[in-house]
C-alpha cells in the first residue's frame, strides 16, 4: 500500500513539475519557448536534437531583459541548469543553421524542463543525509507544499496589482465620461446662445 502511495505521490509531482516537449525545428529557422518563474528558483532542463550531417542547431537560455542565462553551440544532446534571480518570463531558443549549398532537413528537437521540487536530486540529498526512503518523500512533499505556497502568493499578487488596475482603470474612465459630458453640455450651451444672437442680429426673431 505504501509502494503505491508512493508510486502515486511521484507521478503527480512529475505531472506538475515536469515539462516535456518535442517539435520539429525547420531549417535556418528560429523557435523559442517562453514560460514565468518565480524568484529564488532551480531550473534544470534537458534537450536532444536530431543529427543531421553539415547541419548545426544552438540554444540560448535569456530572461526578458536579455540577459544570457545558458548558451551552447552545435547541440546533440545535453543539459543545462540556472537558478532564477526574480520573478521573471524566460525564454529558450533553439536556431538552425544550414550552409546555403546544402539540402536542408528538418531537425527533431526533445526538450524537458524540472523546476523547483522537481529539479532537486532527493535520491543524492537522501544519501548525503542518510535519510530514509520514506523521509526523503516526505522531503520532497514538504518542498512540493512550499513550491505551491508560493505559487499561491504570487497568483495572490498578481490578482492584486490586477484588481487595482481595474479600479484605477474604472476611476479614469468616470472622470473622463463626466469630463466628456460637461464639455458637450457645455458646446451645446455655447452653440445655443451663439445662434440665438446671430438670429437677432439678423432679425429672424425677436
Amino acid at each position: 500500500m505504501k509502494s503505491v502511495f508512493h508510486s502515486f505521490l511521484i507521478i503527480c509531482i512529475c505531472a506538475i513539475y515536469v515539462e516535456a516537449i518535442l517539435f520539429n525545428l525547420p531549417p535556418n529557422t528560429q523557435k523559442c519557448l517562453k514560460e514565468d518563474m518565480q524568484g529564488n528558483q532551480l531550473v534544470v532542463g534537458e534537450y536532444a536534437v536530431s543529427e543531421v550531417p553539415g547541419q548545426k542547431v544552438d540554444y540560448v537560455v535569456k530572461d526578458s531583459k536579455g540577459h544570457i542565462l545558458s548558451q551552447k553551440d552545435l547541440i546533440t544532446r545535453g543539459k543545462f541548469s540556472f537558478t532564477t534571480e526574480l520573478y521573471d518570463t524566460f525564454e529558450i531558443c533553439f536556431t538552425s543553421k544550414v550552409p546555403p549549398h546544402q539540402r536542408a532537413v528538418a531537425h527533431e528537437v526533445s526538450l524537458t524542463t524540472k523546476k523547483g521540487a522537481e529539479s532537486k536530486n532527493y535520491e543524492g540529498i537522501g544519501e548525503a543525509a542518510k535519510l530514509k526512503p520514506l523521509e526523503v518523500d516526505l522531503k520532497r512533499l514538504e518542498d512540493l507544499s512550499d513550491s505551491i505556497v508560493r505559487d499561491f502568493a504570487l497568483m495572490l499578487k498578481r490578482e492584486k496589482e490586477m484588481r487595482d488596475t481595474n479600479e484605477s482603470t474604472n476611476n479614469r474612465v468616470l472622470f473622463f465620461s463626466i469630463f466628456s459630458m460637461c464639455c458637450l453640455l457645455g458646446l451645446a450651451t455655447w452653440q445655443v446662445l451663439y445662434l440665438r444672437r446671430y438670429f437677432k442680429a439678423k432679425k429672424l426673431i425677436e
